[in-house]
């Protein structure tokens, strides 16, 4: 029988989604077969899974970090904010529906069973399965029907390792406060905790393991120190966009307008990556910076209130300046739909806005479409013929003059537009970035010489990292255990 085990949080953001990730490549490492799980996920960072159809971009990394292809049933349950129209519901990869906040918690004893179903899936074959839990179960307001935390763990039969951050204090309030609340069924399922996030001397902590236990009966099965190599892996979700901090000075600055429904931000991951590059995520109530070479427009789950949003801020009399002084513009998915002259949603899928006239700077025009494009592509530079790795998760059908010169061949047809002086280009290709060798060309293009470091290897590296981590501050007999 497959053996499970569930990490749920004190609160949001605990680094739950890193713990996972170690424990997978820990795993995996050791030979055991190992698969991730999460019920429900609420980001519009999304993955193209490998058997197609949407899953949330965490699933994806720890999927790598297991070593297994990714699978829609890794994350059946996604749900991607919109503007007024709620949430779209992602239901084992495929759009299910759609729903406000209140109309959701309805919906979600209906959707039980479609994760019930994919954790089976999930769980033939594998040695372990590692689930993770969403929020916090100490939102017992949302107990009933929950599918994210407590109510899987009770249906599944999971035990329960709850996770708390140190690094943002009241780490022992938080664990005994949700000692505290929790009904004596959910309370049953909590094996043991983790502390995470602590900085210093662990020893220091000794008396606060003592209290916790004093308070719960819970063992502790180890605090994990702040893990450095955690900040070259992937973020889950727009949580992380809030401390996402400009990188460090460098000889190309590139300036990312953070917005409202901002989506698919590890795109730019690789960047960040990058020693030479300055990445400087301007958001609401600032400027785009006058001394940058580089905009990029990212992608967006509503890109017409988006767009409105932009233009609020004055970001589009920004762009046009950067555009005078001789600067280039990227826009991805949503940006690239921007940067057209109009875009148009007939239907509504959007919300009530039927079109906004677009920045102008392609000349091209999107409609918004019923039919949802979600594939890993295979892509070529339409320039030179480069390999291009990527994906694309978009509405919308975009055409106009400027698609003459399209960016790249994807899965075989012209994708993208360039303008007629080549500085502003537009394109559907999630993840280019990422391509080391268009990377490369790329910061030539603006003086940068050298090869550019392998983003993928660097990734491994740091799942590598995390995972001796784990193995090192952990429990060892609750680790041997777990992985036996």
């Amino acid at each position: 029988m497959t053996k499970a085990i569930m990490l749920q949080g004190t609160g949001s953001d605990v680094g739950k989604t890193v713990l996972v990730a170690g424990l997978c490549r820990l795993a995996a490492n050791r030979g055991i077969s190992v698969r991730p799980f999460k019920p429900q996920n609420m980001s519009n960072n999304a993955a193209v899974a490998d058997d197609g159809g949407e899953i949330g971009r965490a699933q994806w990394l720890q999927s790598m970090a297991a070593r297994v292809p990714s699978s829609v049933h890794m994350n059946p349950v996604l749900l991607k904010p919109q503007s007024d129209v709620g949430s779209q519901i992602i239901v084992q990869g495929k759009v299910w529906g759609q729903a406000k906040g209140r109309d959701y918690q309805r919906l979600k004893p209906q959707l039980l069973d479609y994760v019930t179903e994919s954790f089976q899936r999930i769980s033939r074959g594998a040695d372990l399965v590692i689930v993770e839990g969403a929020g916090s179960p100490a939102e017992i307001n949302l107990r009933p029907g929950d599918i994210a935390n407590m109510g899987f763990a009770t249906r599944a039969g999971v035990p329960v390792v709850l996770v708390g951050d140190i690094d943002r204090g009241g780490v022992i309030a938080s664990l005994v406060g949700t000692h505290t609340i929790l009904s004596d069924e959910d309370r049953a399922m909590i094996s043991g905790y983790i502390i995470n996030k602590f900085r210093g001397d662990v020893s220091l902590f000794d008396d606060g393991i003592a209290a916790v236990g004093r308070f719960t009966g819970w063992p502790c099965f180890g605090v994990v120190p702040w893990l450095k190599a955690a900040a070259r892996l992937p973020a889950e979700d727009s949580v992380a966009l809030e401390r996402l901090a400009r990188g460090q000075a460098g000889a190309l600055k590139i300036a990312v307008p953070v917005l409202p429904r901002i989506a698919n931000f590890d795109d730019l991951d690789p960047l960040l990556a990058e020693p030479n590059v300055e990445l400087v995520f301007v958001r609401a109530g600032e400027q785009l910076p006058a001394d940058v070479q580089l905009i990029i427009l990212p992608g967006s789950k509503s890109t017409i209130s988006d767009l409105a949003d932009f233009r609020a801020q004055g970001w589009d009399k920004d762009l046009s300046a950067h555009i005078r002084r001789g600067g280039r513009v990227i826009g991805i998915c949503g940006g690239y739909q921007m940067l057209g002259r109009m875009v148009r949603d007939p239907l509504g899928i959007e919300g009530s806005v039927r079109e906004i006239e677009g920045l102008g700077l392609l000349d091209v025009e999107t409609v918004m479409d019923a039919e949802k494009t979600v594939r890993n592509s295979v892509a070529v530079s339409a320039e030179n013929g480069e390999a291009l790795s990527g994906y694309q998760i978009h509405l919308g059908i975009t055409e106009g003059a400027d698609r003459v010169r399209p960016f790249a061949i994807v899965d075989g047809k012209p994708d993208g537009a360039i303008s007629g002086d080549g500085r502003v280009i537009g394109t559907y290709l999630h993840g280019l970035f990422a391509s080391d060798g268009y990377r490369s060309r790329l910061l030539a293009s603006f003086g940068l010489t050298g090869q550019s470091r392998d983003y993928r290897a660097g990734v491994e590296q740091a799942l590598d990292e995390v995972a001796a981590e784990l193995e090192t501050h952990l429990d060892k007999r609750w680790l041997d255990n777990l992985l036996g």
